[in-house]
């Protein structure tokens, strides 16, 4: 396996930032291993790291009172998992499950503020990529949505 060093500038999450920028974000990271089952993060608890996937599939879940626990969406190898660490007051959204063995790297959101706040350039860079990342799971949940309720039969009582 390679080093989050070697790994990083070939991600394209990471893609365009020199190699000074990849060394302050690789020096928050870690790898982590996790059995299918456990879980990176949990809704309501401090949202203190995001993931990029290096192997597996995590799922990112929400819980209702009545229909139980509900996948929203998957990630998989080279997926990018949590935004909240960079979001206030930091804290998880949503619950993030292993749902097969998987292998993670866990960057740390306290340490990347920090960086952030010292490298306006760097929190630049990272706060556009964190929202690419936003966009395409609301982009996602959308197209569920319409699978769930566009279809036919459904109908639209919105004003346009």
């Amino acid at each position: 396996m390679r080093t989050i060093e070697q790994y990083l500038p070939d991600h394209p999450f990471f893609e365009g930032l020199d190699a000074p920028t990849l060394a302050l974000i690789a020096g928050c990271a870690t790898n982590i291993s996790l059995a299918a089952g456990e879980y990176l993060c949990h809704e309501g608890d401090a949202a203190d790291h995001f993931f990029v996937v290096r192997r597996g599939r995590v799922a990112i879940e929400v819980h209702g009172p009545a229909s139980g626990t509900l996948v929203l969406d998957t990630a998989d190898e080279g997926d990018v998992v949590g935004w909240s660490w960079l979001v206030p007051p930091y804290v998880s959204t949503f619950d993030a499950r292993a749902a097969e063995a998987s292998g993670v790297v866990a960057f740390d959101g306290a340490c990347l503020r920090g960086k952030c706040d010292s490298d306006a350039h760097l929190g630049y860079e990272l706060m556009k990529r964190v929202t690419q990342v936003m966009n395409g799971r609301l982009v996602a949940a959308q197209l569920r949505l319409l699978d769930l309720y566009g279809g036919p039969g459904a109908t639209d009582a919105s004003p346009r």
